[in-house]
């Protein structure tokens, strides 16, 4: 979902956040030659649409292994181990 940047209608928060990181708040947006807010409102956006695409594959796999769609942790362990020889098993299914 992505998230509309408009400033029709907006909602001020704040936040207290650690010196040296407010710091690189400030030279990006000295570098971008953009506001403070610009910033923080773009990483608030990416962070949230990271979180919900964390959350949408999360409650798919929970989706696969309710239907039994898993692979077994030993198949996997034996697969992962073999990879640094010199005879590799086949990707567990």
């Amino acid at each position: 979902m992505e998230i509309a940047m408009s400033t029709a209608q907006t909602k001020v928060l704040t936040a207290h956040v650690p010196q040296p990181l407010a710091e690189k708040v400030d030279q990006l947006a000295n570098r971008l030659e953009r506001s403070r807010g610009w910033i923080i409102k773009q990483a608030l956006a990416a962070w949230i649409e990271q979180e919900e695409e964390r959350s949408r594959l999360t409650r798919e796999a929970l989706e696969d292994v309710d239907v039994g769609l898993v692979i077994d942790h030993q198949a996997v362990q034996v697969w992962a181990d073999s990879l640094g020889t010199s005879a590799p098993q086949p990707l567990p299914r």
